[in-house]
């Protein structure tokens, strides 16, 4: 059942040009539904995300569709945003809901640890992310098993999201297991972004 599947939750490019994603991102909002789209860019130019927060902003509220931020509490009321991505596991999420209060969303990026996630949701954390779920030679190299989406989801109740290097077959595998996938190069290192979501989409069925 399609109200059964995992959410998509979807995560920008770490740069991207202002003229062209907006529009591209709109297209892929308005061919399929997301449930949260994360402003994940690589720049520590202040401005630059500035600009960039502003303009997914706008696409992102147009579609009725929930916008966070990585790791920069101080924009998020500042710009209109829904909440903040932590990517430093449970440690910041307490500051960051007693800044941002209780409406706000606050997420945490907990790698492959079990432990780190139960911290974070004990802090406040509105949803615990855990990668990543495919090979990757970034990062530590540790990748969250299959057994630990599994147990979170019979145990814990703070929503579990998959990311990470997803494949259609991961996405199948993992799909009853999550709540939400994280996606983002995996359809913008396309041609066509809005097929490469909707084949991810259809494996989850």
């Amino acid at each position: 059942m399609a109200e059964d599947r995992p959410q998509i939750y979807l995560l920008t490019p770490p740069t991207f040009d202002l003229d062209i994603f907006p529009p591209l991102l709109s297209r892929v909002l308005g061919a399929h539904e997301v449930a949260c789209i994360r402003l994940a860019l690589a720049s520590k130019d202040e401005d630059a995300v500035m600009r960039a927060a502003d303009a997914v902003r706008v696409v992102a509220h147009e579609h009725d569709v929930a916008l966070v931020i990585e790791n920069h509490v101080a924009l998020v009321d500042r710009h209109g945003l829904d909440g903040v991505h932590l990517s430093d596991g449970a440690r910041s999420v307490r500051a960051a809901r007693k800044e941002l209060g209780t409406e706000a969303i606050v997420g945490a990026f907990c790698g492959a640890s079990k432990h780190e996630g139960m911290t974070a949701g004990e802090a406040g954390a509105d949803y615990v992310c855990f990668g990543p779920v495919g090979e990757t030679g970034l990062g530590t190299g540790a990748r969250p098993e299959r057994e630990l989406f599994e147990w979170w989801s019979e145990m814990i109740e703070v929503p579990i999201v998959a990311e990470g290097a997803l494949t259609a077959d991961l996405v199948r595998a993992t799909a009853p297991v999550t709540d939400f996938f994280a996606i983002g190069e995996e359809i913008w290192n396309t041609d066509n972004p809005v097929g490469a979501l909707g084949q991810l989409i259809a494996a989850m069925s």
